[in-house]
């Protein structure tokens, strides 16, 4: 007779015969779910073992971004983790987000292991009670026999694991019966891994267990104290070391090698790993490790509450990486650490097989910065230039090469479908760098006064006097979207200011700006500061870039309102310069002339509609619509290919008109853009301020009165009259290019040139001068005269 099989879904029963399930097999992979509902339809005899098990993934994952496709995982909680730190207990918020985090991993298709501790604890905190209660009589009898602070101290450990397994269980049970999770507990003891046929079995075990959408949970059985037996390492077949299994670490690490886990996740009381204890002066710490760091690092004590310290933490980590596992070791106490490490965003400490960036940390980018920065401020100006020079000479000379460069990148970002007005930005062209080029040589030759001007002399006394000069501000770090030849000019600018740099660009534009960065570094050679400069290549997060405060000093972002916003909202310690969006606009007076308006409207809308200081909104004063003006607009805007929407005033005064603006407050970036009318230049300013960004609005009249009014009282970084609002850019201005334009109120405004990437020191020249000489009696008196600067 043929025996049929048992499988379920939403705990409905379900006979299959195996003629059935062979049929099911191909289509029914592991994790599919029932057609009707979220549940999955599980086969417990899917042969998992063979599936899984035995079919070994070549390599770990070498990227953090990669680690969102790791599909099983075993995570590790350290006594520490879970254990309040009375050690009398256990930490049941804590506990609960680690249960959330792995409940949702599991049903998002993942298969989740466990290795735990807690036993004791959650004993000791049970035995405290009954003891406490059993001591109350004798101390009634006798109040000198024992003391209550004593209960936690008599107690045995291995009764109190005893008590505390079953009760750690039914907690883990009623935690994750609350994501329809189902759990197994495996208990095992060290013996279990030194006999060949009790591993088989465990292995066998938990193979089972995943197939059946189980989570095994592994603790060790403190409730009995085994033999003694020497720590032989095991599983060291093929010629590669074995490991001896002391705590649970090593446990973890030789059931992830075992069951061939993805990912390894060792949750413990620390952030990661540290080059020597993170208590000490200069202990660095290790966002990647490699096996080559493994005898560059020291090593503190063990947990307090466990049985692993980092060394064997680090120790299991390598082990298991070795056997194709990736590992990281992070701090169980952080907020959705798990969650986040899958995000790929940068917690704790990440052992790979390789380093990121081509074995270069952003971390180390960002010092050599800070050091080639240092370089850039002390050398001569006439160095400095140049520098500059050399690389404006590069771009024409290596024309072909960036502009081939350029379109690998056009190609590949048409076929990923990139909005137009980003491909606009992406773009190169003989005459861009011809453009970038003559901007550079004149960073160049107006660098020679930036770094150490003297902007105030004073003499506080006799032989005491006192300068204020120019510096840079130090590691600048500019992210900056598909425009490369944004890099070229950053980085002139840094040089000729003296200021480290570090580029994070899209990557949409990864040809471009490789080439483009070639360039600079071979510029720097020639004065010694090659590493002053780099461009973040790895994979980072910008939120892991913004949090890197004691690295940068100042954050610039370039590109669409949306990063601009994202990264001012993320940075909570860098400054961050620049404006989210470039709602400009012109305002046509009734004074205006009318051809010179439609010449700068033409001009500020049409000429590059991508820029952040193109108009968006057209301001038109009322009485200039009873002639032919708005039709002139209109038809000008229809033959440019312009689409017009109306403002709310317009579309009142239209029966057939434009369509209605969807909102008054908007950067469309392309040849698109709003009219509006105003009863006056008062409506149009309180416009402009209710609906602008305070990047540039234009006015355009012959009332000299009203034009300087207008300039007067709008609240822009640029406010223009009778000129186009695309003068609005560090070229245009004589400052040869800028870092970008800023609306902020604080430091720079405007376009941001070499001015706006300095800061300023005191520099204080005495010969014995003390602060007490001044005093009464001192002998020394304050002149706080003001000498000239030269």
């Amino acid at each position: 007779m043929i025996a049929p099989k048992l499988t379920s879904c939403n705990g409905v029963g379900i006979l299959l015969l195996p003629a059935q399930v062979a049929a099911l097999r191909p289509s029914l992979t592991k994790g599919s779910r029932c057609a009707s509902t979220s549940t999955r339809l599980w086969l417990p005899q899917a042969n998992f073992e063979k599936k899984g098990i035995q079919e070994k993934r070549q390599s770990t994952f070498t990227d953090r971004s990669h680690l969102k496709h790791a599909r099983r995982l075993v995570v590790k909680l350290g006594s520490a983790v879970i254990t309040r730190e009375d050690e009398h207990g256990l930490a049941l918020g804590r506990l609960a987000s680690i249960v959330e985090q792995v409940a949702e991993c599991q049903n998002e298709g993942r298969e989740c292991i466990m290795v735990t501790s807690g036993a004791v604890a959650f004993g000791k905190q049970k035995l405290t009670q009954e003891l406490l209660m059993s001591l109350s009589m004798r101390e009634t009898l006798s109040p000198t026999d024992h003391k209550r602070e004593d209960a936690s101290k008599i107690l045995e450990p291995r009764a109190a694991a005893a008590i505390g397994q079953s009760g750690l269980m039914s907690l883990y049970d009623a935690m994750f019966s609350q994501y329809g999770v189902k759990i197994a507990q495996v208990l095992v003891t060290k013996p279990d891994f030194y006999n060949e046929e009790t591993r088989k079995n465990l292995i066998s075990t938990l193979s089972e267990l995943i197939s059946l959408n189980i989570v095994p949970i592994i603790n060790t059985n403190d409730a009995v104290s085994p033999p003694p037996q020497v720590d032989e390492p095991i599983g060291g077949k093929g010629g590669k070391r074995g490991i001896a299994i002391k705590d649970n670490d090593s446990l973890a690490a030789m059931l992830a090698a075992e069951v061939q886990s993805d990912l390894l996740i060792l949750m413990s009381d620390v952030d990661g790993i540290y080059s020597k204890p993170p208590w000490e002066e200069g202990a660095k710490f290790l966002d990647t490790f490699t096996s080559d760091l493994r005898h560059t690092i020291e090593f503190g004590q063990k947990s307090k509450v466990g049985t692993g310290g980092m060394d064997s933490k680090v120790n299991s980590a390598t082990w298991a990486l070795d056997r194709g596992v990736s590992v990281v070791i992070c701090n169980g106490m952080l907020d959705n650490a798990i969650k986040t490490i899958l995000s790929g965003r940068k917690v704790g400490t990440f052992f790979t097989e390789n380093t990121l960036g081509g074995g270069v940390s952003t971390e180390s980018l960002a010092e050599n910065a800070r050091t080639g920065g240092r370089i850039l401020a002390t050398i001569t100006p006439e160095q400095r230039a140049s520098c500059v020079h050399t690389l404006a000479e590069l771009l024409i000379s290596r024309k072909s090469d960036i502009l081939d460069a350029n379109q690998r990148d056009l190609q590949e970002a048409t076929k990923s479908g990139l909005a137009k007005p980003l491909l606009s930005r992406l773009s190169l062209t003989p005459a861009k760098l011809r453009n970038l080029a003559v901007g550079l040589k004149q960073i160049a030759d107006s660098s020679h006064k930036n770094v150490g001007r003297v902007l105030r002399r004073t003499r506080l006394a006799d032989g005491l006097e006192l300068k204020q000069i120019t510096v840079p501000i130090g590691v600048l770090m500019v992210i900056f979207e598909s425009r490369p030849d944004s890099l070229p000019q950053v980085a002139a600018l840094a040089i000729a200011s003296g200021n480290g740099l570090l580029l994070k660009g899209g990557k949409e534009a990864a040809h471009s700006n490789k080439a483009l960065m070639e360039l600079v570094k071979e510029s720097l050679a020639t004065i010694g500061a090659t590493n002053a400069i780099s461009l973040v290549s790895t994979r980072e997060e910008i939120g892991d870039l913004l949090s890197m405060e004691q690295h940068i000093d100042l954050i610039i972002p370039r590109g669409s309102g949306e990063l601009v916003r994202s990264i001012q909202d993320q940075s909570k310690h860098i400054p961050v310069m620049g404006h989210a969006e470039g709602i400009c606009h012109v305002y046509v007076d009734k004074d205006a002339d009318l051809q010179k308006a439609l010449k700068i409207i033409r001009d500020s809308k049409c000429d590059y509609p991508a820029a952040c200081n193109a108009m968006e909104t057209l301001l038109i004063h009322q009485d200039l619509m009873e002639g032919d003006f708005f039709s002139d607009v209109c038809n000008m805007m229809k033959k440019e290919g312009v689409t017009i929407n109306a403002g709310p005033a317009l579309n009142r005064l239209l029966t057939f008109g434009p369509p209605p603006a969807k909102t008054m407050k908007l950067e469309y970036g392309s040849l698109e853009c709003c009219i509006e009318i105003v009863k006056n230049v008062d409506e149009a300013i309180n416009h402009i301020h209710a609906f602008g960004s305070g990047h540039t609005d234009v006015i355009v009249t012959e009332n000299r009165e009203i034009a300087s009014s207008f300039q007067k009282r709008v609240d822009s970084a640029c406010v223009f009259h009778n000129a186009s609002s695309r003068f609005a850019d560090g070229f245009r201005f004589g400052l040869g290019a800028e870092v970008g334009i800023s609306t902020a109120r604080i430091h720079a405004r405007g376009p941001v040139g070499v001015e706006g990437l300095l800061t300023t020191k005191w520099v204080l020249d005495g010969v014995d001068h003390a602060a007490a000489d001044f005093a009464e009696g001192g002998g020394r008196n304050w002149l706080h005269e003001t000498l000239p600067l030269d």
